[in-house]
């Protein structure tokens, strides 16, 4: 709402403000003065005003006496408490009623100026600069897709985009939001023929020059927190994007120091590859041919459900000795509620205790299921906004507080992210291709154009386990989704708009892991 250009204000000595309301009009502000309450109530049912300035001890109704009075005719009126008094009492008595700013008297003009041009005119004013400073830095982003960068530097660009798509999602320009999508679209193209030309040589390579991946989170992360700490609490939110981890990042630097690092997931980016990447420390083909009771692909559902043996395993390999490790996975409304009653014991103790949190990844697949839920998380802006509804009362901030109290460090992160999805991509495949809509194994696999998928071939190149003669991995580029030519209609239908992962772009693969200290008392 864009309030006018108009202050009323209220005190009983009115006539002593002549320069004040003098200054405040020469800046462009019409200035209308009432000496008492009940004048004041009746000029603002009369008409709106910009922001109200407010003296508390006036005779008869006392300023903050008035304040309810005042919400009731403009409920988000700004108020300006304006008063001589220095008392504590007053302060919070005006904090508690929510008001906008508080000047001690005597005031210069100058600072009633400030206080009435942020409240009027800040929204504007930070809008103007952030389109400013959007436009000055999107010269130099679009510049960069004719860069060969390395993988630090996409790193840095990913992010700084994820930070933007946040900044103009909450000041609500489109046109800039129109422009900062094109150019992740073009980037999104940029990243697929680097991950190409790289992704082979950092699973071939172990000690090459190569961003940290699925496989190092503990033996980078998670061990030097352990071996200073001798306990750490370790956290995977299936699913989380770097646009929604910006949304949650404020509500925990309440708590603790954020430090914040980026690893890329292991392909497919998709739970079964690239979660048990994390807790086995294995890339797939490793961790199948190792574990391979742990692997059925006839029962997805059990294809994570060793996540605490193979996190036993891994810090038994990295420390060289056994770690007690306390793991629990929360995918429903009990599960949290029995897990926060054993957390307080699991972080008394020494070693690693692992959660895991499915409430995002069910939030992404169930809106494409549920009309209503569509309806309130539409779009990535929306995802966001969600997201932090979420967290500032989800059990999982509860288990950040349980560990902040106790003084545990946190090593949080995702094993995935995911993209909104708007352009179909056809796939003529067999009947045994798997089901998956950003990546499919399977026979005789192929899409029309060789931009809409990376195709894998040579599956040990890739960390993947062998399959059938004659199958290929396709994973999907972009923001593409596989429909069959068959069912090209429904497919649209029904997954056009939806938060999709198991392919290859930036909003999948880079992920954050920050390490949240908590802070000394």
């Amino acid at each position: 709402m864009i309030r006018p250009k108009t202050i009323l204000w209220v005190d009983d000595e009115i006539e002593t403000l002549d320069s004040q309301v003098l200054f405040l009009e020469q800046q462009g502000f019409t200035v209308e003065r009432a000496t008492n309450g009940d004048d004041a109530l009746v000029m603002l049912r009369r008409q709106s005003y910009g922001v109200v300035l407010l003296d508390e001890q006036m005779p008869g109704t006392r300023g903050l006496d008035l304040v309810p009075a005042l919400r009731e005719i403009d409920a988000s009126m700004p108020v300006v408490m304006v008063t001589k008094s220095e008392e504590p009492a007053t302060m919070r008595d005006a904090i508690g009623a929510e008001i906008a700013d508080y000047l001690i008297k005597p005031v210069n003009p100058r600072q009633v100026l400030t206080v009435i041009t942020r409240l009027l005119e800040g929204d504007r004013i930070r809008q103007q600069r952030l389109s400013r400073d959007f436009v000055t830095r999107f010269r130099d982003l679009e510049g960069r897709r004719h860069e060969v960068l390395e993988w630090r530097e996409w790193v840095e660009l990913v992010a700084e985009l994820a930070e933007w798509e946040v900044r103009l999602g909450q000041a609500d320009e489109p046109g800039l939001q129109e422009a900062l999508r094109n150019l992740q679209e073009s980037i999104r193209q940029d990243f697929a023929k680097f991950l190409t030309a790289n992704y082979p040589r950092w699973v071939a390579e172990e000690g090459a020059d190569r961003p940290p991946l699925s496989v190092d989170v503990v033996s980078e992360f998670v061990r030097p927190t352990l071996e200073a700490n001798g306990r750490a609490l370790l956290v995977v939110v299936d699913c989380l994007r770097l646009d929604q981890w910006a949304m949650m990042r404020p509500v925990i630097e309440r708590l603790f120091d954020v430090e914040v690092d980026h690893y890329f997931s292991v392909l497919p980016t998709a739970t079964p590859y690239s979660r048990n990447a994390i807790f086995s420390g294995l890339y797939p083909a490793e961790m199948i041919a190792r574990h391979p009771e742990f692997w059925n692909e006839r029962d997805e559902r059990s294809l994570n459900a060793h996540e605490h043996e193979l996190l036993t395993a891994q810090l038994r390999e990295v420390t060289g000795q056994d770690v007690a490790v306390h793991y629990d996975k929360v995918t429903s409304a009990s599960d949290g509620e029995a897990m926060l009653k054993r957390l307080p014991s699991h972080l008394a103790r020494d070693g690693v205790t692992a959660l895991v949190f499915n409430f995002i990844d069910q939030l992404t697949h169930g809106r494409t299921e549920n009309e209503a839920l569509f309806e309130v998380a539409r779009d990535a802006s929306a995802l966001r906004s969600l997201t932090k509804t979420w967290f500032e009362r989800s059990v999982l901030l509860e288990a950040l507080k349980e560990a902040e109290r106790r003084h545990v460090p946190v090593l949080l992160t995702t094993d995935h992210g995911s993209i909104h999805c708007h352009t179909p991509a056809t796939i003529h495949a067999r009947r045994d291709a798997t089901p998956s809509l950003r990546f499919k194994f399977g026979e005789g696999l192929r899409v029309d154009s060789p931009d809409e998928a990376i195709e894998v071939d040579d599956f040990a190149a890739w960390g993947l386990p062998p399959r059938t003669p004659g199958a290929r991995l396709l994973m999907a580029t972009g923001d593409r989704f596989f429909v069959y030519p068959t069912k090209l209609r429904e497919y649209q239908a029904r997954y056009r708009g939806a938060f999709l992962h198991g392919g290859v772009s930036p909003e999948e693969v880079v992920l954050p892991i920050a390490l949240l200290t908590p802070r000394a008392t």
